[in-house]
């Protein structure tokens, strides 16, 4: 069984508001990490996007992406055959997919693309129902399961789904 746990990092929290002076909220980084059988193979992909836009210092103190740090690399369009090739049919695997799934269909209609019909298994929903009561954030799955995330100075698309893969 394939399975792809998958992250983003993005400018805003919603791809709806366009109520920043740079226009609506993009995607600017995408982490994955193939499983089989729920073992992580070694297969990532990790994409940088270039959002044609400004990164607000809200979103910078979290991630620490700026928009000088992504000027160079492309827009997404750019990077959905491989992307959307790694993918392919799996099940993502991602916490709290409602977020990243509302980004990643948003940019995909806004590429003219049909939006993602892949299966979902939400993280988040899933620690929830599992201990409610709980804190159910990355970083308290992480302490709950002993996985060491020391080398998370800031939120990360690809080390989130490192990390997550560890939890899963």
């Amino acid at each position: 069984m394939r399975e792809i746990v998958l992250d983003t990092e993005t400018t805003g929290l919603s791809p709806d508001d366009p109520s920043h002076s740079g226009g609506r909220h993009r995607i600017i980084e995408i982490g994955c990490v193939e499983l089989i059988n729920h073992i992580p193979t070694g297969e990532v992909r990790h994409i940088y996007v270039n959002p044609g836009r400004d990164v607000p210092e809200e979103a910078v103190r979290v991630h620490g992406l700026t928009a000088s740090f992504l000027k160079d690399y492309p827009p997404i369009g750019d990077a959905w055959p491989d992307f959307l090739d790694f993918i392919a049919d799996s099940t993502l695997v991602i916490h709290n997919a409602p977020f990243d799934m509302r980004f990643l269909n948003a940019e995909m209609t806004w590429a003219g693309r049909p939006p993602l019909a892949n299966a979902v298994v939400d993280t988040l929903a899933m620690a929830r129902k599992r201990y409610p009561g709980a804190q159910a954030s990355l970083d308290a799955l992480c302490r709950r399961f002993g996985v060491d995330a020391s080398a998370r100075t800031a939120h990360g698309a690809l080390i989130d789904s490192e990390l997550l893969a560890a939890v899963y």
